[in-house]
């Protein structure tokens, strides 16, 4: 194995961010050692086939002393990919998986004194919450999460906080958080173990807070994430895709291989030590456009539905501005457009693909994830 810039321990290297990083990083000269505990929900049928035979595999847990300090011998660089982002009344299990396992990570390296020249963990955008917006009278204000109340009667933007009247949404930069459900407040305490125990014990450290990150290889199983999975799988068994609340929500979408630039390059560069990035596909789109796009690639005339249904904790309008991360030289290069592209081609290849789209509505309906407004 090749082994020009030194070893890279990548955890959940098996899944969606973490394989396509693992195969920039060979690409790059690097050794690699992933760290996966091939979680059923995500991989059902094992080990990936995609994942590159030049790595080493260890099947593990990220939140077990005994699986993680083995893998981390040796190492001189760790990204920390794994993740629990699904069904969202599981509360504990998203500090277990999330925060936990980072905080052990930082144990490990401490009390073993570990080598390790740099840490990157993936974060989310999932930490601004409703993010930030403009009152004409107030200024900047960055409003809680939409009460119960509001959504059952079908009234989905945020009102401002403080005269409760109209509010404009604005670009998000990473300067305020806003955490608002159990994932977000997971990844965020993620961000303040990393960044925290980094800088005290001189373990150069990076946060990356990804906003919807699109493309090949995304699990068809996760039933709560992927706005590209749900409206190509859709599109593939000739379905309505669903549209919650009215479809107006604006979020920005990244292409996979933007992220791994930006994954790879946070690694190498010394002035993104400490600091956390958005890393954002630069662009709103509401999601009824990104449905559109989705169409538009399988040229079908299939109308989406919109029951008047919403998600318990979701977000109406998150954009992510990328000005930080862009100053260090990184830029998106590709559109939803092409993630879409790259997707169905993907999905086209894939054998035994399950139709768990109904199964998924019926499933986050009975956790009472999702919910029928009245108004």
């Amino acid at each position: 194995m090749v082994n020009n810039q030194g070893i890279c321990l990548v955890i959940g290297g098996a899944g969606f961010i973490g394989s396509h990083t693992v195969d920039a990083l060979i690409r790059e000269g690097y050794s690699v050692r992933i760290l996966d505990a091939l979680q059923s929900r995500v991989h059902p049928e094992g080990k990936p086939s995609y994942l590159s035979e030049k790595v080493e595999f260890i099947r593990g847990d990220a939140c077990a002393a005994s699986d993680l300090l083995p893998a981390l011998q040796g190492v001189d660089r760790v990204y920390h990919f794994a993740a629990y982002q699904d069904y969202l009344p599981d509360f504990s299990t998203f500090i277990h998986v999330n925060a936990e396992s980072t905080a052990l990570l930082y144990e490990l390296i401490v009390a073993n004194g570990l080598g390790i020249q740099k840490v990157v963990v993936a974060s989310s955008q999932a930490v601004y919450g409703e993010g930030c917006y403009t009152c004409e009278d107030h200024g900047t204000v960055y409003p809680d999460i939409r009460s119960e109340e509001q959504l059952i009667r079908g009234e989905w933007d945020p009102a401002c906080p403080s005269c409760g009247r109209k509010i404009a949404w604005q670009i998000t930069d990473e300067k305020t958080v806003n955490p608002r459900n159990q994932y977000a407040v997971s990844k965020y305490a993620q961000e303040m173990i990393a960044l925290t125990l980094g800088k005290r014990y001189e373990i150069p450290t990076v946060a990356l807070r990804y906003s919807i990150v699109q493309g090949p290889r995304q699990s068809f199983y996760n039933a709560y994430s992927g706005a590209c999975r749900i409206f190509c799988l859709s599109a593939f068994f000739g379905q309505q895709p669903v549209l919650y609340e009215d479809g107006k929500q604006l979020r920005d979408y990244v292409n996979i291989h933007d992220v791994v630039a930006a994954n790879l390059m946070v690694m190498q560069e010394a002035a993104a030590d400490y600091e956390v990035f958005n890393v954002g596909g630069g662009r709103e789109y509401s999601v009824a456009a990104f449905a559109k796009i989705v169409a538009d690639e399988y040229a079908t005339q299939v109308v989406p539905r919109v029951p008047g249904s919403y998600r318990f904790g979701d977000t109406r309008h998150i954009v992510s501005n990328i000005g930080k991360l862009q100053a260090l030289g990184w830029t998106p290069t590709r559109t939803p457009r092409d993630s879409v592209r790259a997707y169905a081609s993907w999905l086209a290849e894939q054998e035994n693909v399950e139709d768990i789209l109904e199964y998924v509505e019926t499933h986050m309906k009975k956790l009472n994830v999702v919910r029928q407004a009245k108004g």
